[in-house]
């Protein structure tokens, strides 16, 4: 190769772009897949009777596990390459989800979004890796991954209105069904438009260290879980102590590996954590908040499944405003002002979500959402370009991985947040409210979740099933309302992180890719 071949890369040809059309599949399937039970939720309670606990693993655990695999996944992708890997977590995620449809019970539902965690997480580190080798020119490749972002976020937001369009008319496992066609067309496209990419220089695989992280995250979660029902015992002291435990093991294990899973020094640079955390708690916010909605518009509103998913469709338009916005206006601010406004105008709209008690509460809530997650994009957007612009050029690729997996954490991580916010704030609300002469079985159910409420009172005479609506409405609304000023706090918050810790930081995505080969 010449100097100035080196200098000027060739632009991407028809294939490369046909190419990016198919690798958005997985993308939007995996994320959409985050998000495509909230309006489903209400369905599985009704049908498999999870508890409150196991309708936040039904839920959450997905995002987990893929979180919790992504590092992993993207080093094996070095090894075998990275279309193979994409083929095979398509059909392992295909598969899984036929298992998910047609799911028992609640045990079996968990396992079976446990497994379709980890098959996601095959598929995201190949897609962005693949386009980093299908867009060797900057700006198509600043380009390719600003649009793989924006899937991202778009998946997660249309995901209850598809989930909405297909509960209208089938049964709830019809949601996970969407991803097994798709996955079809990936495997039988992928050889004829997608190179294949493997990194020579790559260093072995560590499976100690994957079983670690693991090992660090899941205790944690389980933990603060716990704690948040209301059950600060010995179980949820002992798995808190020994998620931090194992996680400092991890750590120690990655400073001294010639290979870690994650390069640790990375974490040195206050932009790069501050721009970590942003990705993190941007994704806390919005998706939190997200969980919620839909129920709201079920089960306290009372809409069809169908229309509380076209209700989600402003808010979807909103994220694509937003994060195709944000690359420009960062063109021409610096993109710290950029993200602190965007988190600004999220923490308004979150705020006038937590109103939802006091006014109108559809009009307020679907305004205050839009609003929030028009604000939200740009800190998804600029924060996965900043995570990998502060990062040393030659550890472009290990802080891809930690930006991957932030976001996907974050999901989760709002998910079980807010679930358990509004599980705690409902029980308070409704505690002592249940209609006197509910059978104690059905008090507590009702008790225990707004889903396990509407179910009871299908069972109770009008009046009881009336009053007991009511109460366990109203109290669901002010969860969601504590649940939404959270949401608030947290974006106020990264506005000042934003100012604070980002300002002179620029945005780039258009670090050179080091140490790979392209196979056609």
């Amino acid at each position: 190769m010449t100097e100035s071949q080196s200098r000027t890369p060739a632009p991407a040809t028809r294939r490369q772009w046909t190419g990016l059309a198919v690798l958005f599949l997985p993308t939007l399937v995996v994320s959409m897949d985050i998000s495509v039970l909230y309006l489903a939720a209400p369905h599985i309670s009704a049908d498999l009777r999870p508890s409150s606990t196991q309708t936040l693993w039904i839920t959450d655990v997905y995002g987990f596990l893929t979180a919790g695999f992504l590092i992993v996944m993207g080093t094996l992708g070095d090894r075998i390459g990275r279309r193979r890997l994409l083929v095979i977590g398509a059909g392992a995620f295909g598969v899984l989800s036929l298992a998910a449809a047609y799911a028992p019970s609640a045990e079996a539902l968990i396992l079976a979004r446990a497994l379709l965690g980890i098959a996601g997480a095959t598929l995201m580190p190949s897609t962005l890796a693949l386009i980093s080798t299908m867009f060797p020119a900057p700006n198509q490749r600043s380009l390719a991954i600003g649009a793989w972002v924006t899937t991202m976020s778009v998946g997660v937001s249309t995901g209850p209105l598809i989930g909405g369009a297909l509960l209208q008319y089938f049964w709830w496992g019809s949601v996970f069904l969407v991803g097994v066609p798709v996955m079809l067309l990936l495997v039988a496209s992928a050889r004829v438009v997608l190179p294949e990419y493997r990194d020579p220089a790559a260093g072995r695989l560590d499976l100690a260290s994957a079983a670690l992280s693991l090992a660090a995250i899941l205790p944690v979660v389980y933990g603060l879980k716990r704690i948040a029902e209301g059950a600060l015992d010995t179980q949820a002291s002992l798995a808190l102590a020994g998620g931090v435990a194992v996680g400092v093991v991890f750590v120690r294990r990655q400073r001294a590996s010639p290979d870690p899973l994650v390069d640790v020094r990375l974490f040195r640079g206050a932009a790069f954590g501050a721009a970590l955390a942003l990705l993190l708690f941007g994704m806390v916010a919005i998706n939190g908040v997200e969980y919620l909605f839909p129920q709201y518009l079920q089960l306290v509103v009372g809409m069809p499944p169908l229309a509380a998913g076209l209700w989600t469709l402003p808010g979807a338009l909103a994220v694509v405003a937003g994060s195709l916005a944000a690359p420009v206006a960062a063109r021409r601010l610096p993109p710290a002002y950029v993200v602190a406004a965007g988190a600004a105008l999220a923490s308004l709209g979150f705020g006038a979500m937590s109103l939802v008690g006091s006014t109108p509460g559809f009009a307020v809530l679907v305004a205050g959402l839009v609003v929030a997650q028009l604000g939200v994009a740009p800190i998804l957007v600029l924060g996965t370009d900043l995570v990998v612009g502060a990062a040393p050029r030659e550890r472009a690729g290990s802080a891809s991985a930690v930006s991957e997996t932030s976001g996907e954490l974050g999901v989760s991580l709002g998910i079980a947040l807010m679930g358990s916010v509004s599980t705690a704030v409902y029980r308070t609300e409704v505690s002592g409210s249940v209609p006197a002469g509910v059978p104690p079985e059905e008090a507590e159910t009702a008790h225990d979740t707004l889903g396990g409420a509407v179910a009871v009172a299908e069972r109770l005479p009008a009046a009881q099933a009336s009053e007991l609506l009511d109460t366990a409405r109203m109290a669901f609304t002010q969860a969601v309302g504590v649940g939404s000023g959270v949401s608030a706090a947290i974006a106020a918050a990264l506005a000042v992180v934003a100012v604070a810790l980002l300002r002179g930081t620029r945005a780039s995505t258009t670090s050179e890719a080091e140490g790979e080969r392209a196979e056609d």
